[in-house]
């Protein structure tokens, strides 16, 4: 379906919060510093268009803390609370981008959309295609709704969830491995070829309303530490129970294959459960979802030991989800059911996968049938 941006006005809104698009030569390197006016400056403006900035924070994404992201988050719900607003575009590093867009999807109730996109050339570059990014990034915000949040990057429509960094310096530097892009915008329209799917949205989390990002001391209240540990050859238990001793609330398991690991690594996932840490197993494959298949230390035997599978979530996004499951239990007292029934319900999304390969999944066979 094609949406259009009829020329109408459109109020869209710009946080900037720093990246590559905002970075210039620092005298060895890039980083960044250049304002969110600054880099609107350097885009035109979609017809019917009028931009505000909001400078929320100018950093480089690769120090991006979840708080950080949660005054992000908070931003944008207050910057919707303004009906007049008809979208948002997030200007962001490209490094923890994938990061940043699934928590605000997770979190995202409006019909009007967030965009987030950025640059691969810093700010200034003859060649930069930070204002390519942008201008693309407005006309979607100002032609689409009930999507949710999208990332826009050279001339591509991607789902928040799935989507990944999956090139390191090349303009096209997002997909999602185991989806098709949502759409396409160029010559002043947008063309979605499909829909994306998404959990019901939760709501803005309590931390959410006092995050202040290098804020600490006294007073202040530890977000959930969620870490990720990856298994390889030689792979032991040794750093989840360094994640455990150091207070983590939240594991994600990098496994292998579809969702493999070791009788050794799956006592201590046991171990993890039974402390009342939520963990998560995705998988340092790109592509393609994790299966109940193998046992001897595979998903067969970390899913009885309690862990979840995160379907085609790669470890960063997957992350995130548990992130937001803890977040939403708030200072209530700890449910581990509640908890991980709400993780199970994040985590949930499109499986491709053929039905021979998914008995014993976590997903029944018959709803992997229905949905590939």
């Amino acid at each position: 379906m094609m949406r259009t941006n009829d020329g109408g006005p459109r109020r869209i809104v710009v946080i900037s919060t720093g990246g590559t698009i905002a970075s210039r030569w620092q005298g060895t390197g890039y980083a960044a510093d250049a304002s969110g006016s600054d880099v609107l400056a350097t885009a035109p403006l979609p017809e019917g268009v009028t931009v505000e900035v909001v400078d929320l924070f100018n950093v480089n994404s690769s120090r991006m803390t979840s708080a950080h992201q949660l005054a992000l988050l908070r931003t944008v719900h207050e910057t919707f609370a303004d009906p007049g607003v008809d979208g948002i575009v997030v200007t962001h590093g490209t490094d923890t981008l994938e990061e940043t867009a699934f928590l605000l999807d997770l979190h995202h109730s409006d019909a009007r959309p967030v965009v987030l996109t950025g640059a691969q050339r810093p700010f200034g570059t003859g060649d930069g295609d930070g204002p390519g990014n942008l201008y693309d990034a407005l006309q979607v915000a100002a032609s689409v709704r009930e999507l949710g949040v999208l990332v826009v990057f050279d001339g591509r429509v991607h789902a928040a969830r799935g989507t990944v960094k999956t090139q390191t310096l090349a303009a096209d530097a997002f997909s999602d491995p185991s989806a098709e892009r949502l759409g396409r915008v160029g010559f002043s329209r947008v063309d979605v070829e499909r829909l994306p799917e998404r959990p019901a949205p939760l709501a803005l989390p309590d931390a959410a309303l006092t995050a202040a990002p290098g804020a600490g001391g006294p007073g202040t209240a530890p977000l959930p530490r969620v870490d990720i540990v990856t298994h390889h050859a030689d792979g032991d238990p040794l750093f989840i129970r360094a994640a455990l001793a150091a207070g983590a609330r939240g594991i994600v398991l990098e496994a292998t294959g579809a969702g493999n690991a070791t009788p050794e690594i799956t006592a201590a996932v046991a171990d993890a459960v039974a402390q009342g840490v939520l963990v998560a197993v995705s998988t340092r494959v790109p592509a393609g979802p994790l299966a109940e298949i193998y046992t001897g230390g595979g998903a067969v035997d970390l899913v009885a030991a309690g862990a979840l599978l995160t379907g085609t979530l790669r470890a960063a996004q997957a992350r995130i989800a548990v992130l937001a499951a803890l977040l939403a239990e708030g200072d209530g007292a700890p449910d581990p059911a509640r908890r991980s029934a709400l993780l199970r319900r994040l985590l949930e999304g499109p499986v491709r996968v053929e039905p021979a390969l998914a008995t014993g999944g976590s997903r029944s066979a018959s709803a992997v049938a229905t949905r590939a």
